[in-house]
């Protein structure tokens, strides 16, 4: 019974998920939002992918169960990563482990990334730095 059980859920997973093509120069902010934009774009439950814009900053923090890679569109901030303090622009790729504290500051125009977090994403893991 566990088995057919087993058999079933991945059957109801995997048949709504479908190959996408998404053009990120076609995705835009609302523009009006304040320090943060996230839109969902992909995912399963193996990953997730976001488009997020960043205005200001992003406070220092961590995910217990995810890693996250980023991929940076547009702009250009100043990355916290653990210990390390990076310059990022576009065309910048950077891992982030599990577990590993990260922060951005914005330097120039709004920030663009695309993010990756692996496994699957709903942000309950996220610990802010104190």
């Amino acid at each position: 019974m566990h088995t057919i059980y087993l058999i079933i859920v991945f059957l109801l997973l995997t048949s709504s998920l479908k190959a996408q093509h998404i053009d990120t120069d076609t995705l835009h902010s609302d523009e009006s939002f304040e320090h943060t934009e996230v839109k969902r774009i992909a995912g399963d439950s193996l990953s997730t992918s976001f488009i997020i814009w960043v205005k200001k900053e992003v406070r220092s923090h961590k995910h217990e169960q995810h890693s996250e890679s980023i991929f940076v569109l547009e702009g250009t901030a100043e990355m916290t990563l653990g210990k390390e303090v990076l310059i990022i622009s576009p065309g910048d790729y950077v891992f982030i482990p599990r577990n590993t504290y990260h922060s951005v500051l914005v330097k120039q125009g709004v920030l663009k990334v695309l993010s990756i977090q692996s496994p699957h994403f709903d942000g309950a893991d996220r610990v802010w730095e104190k």
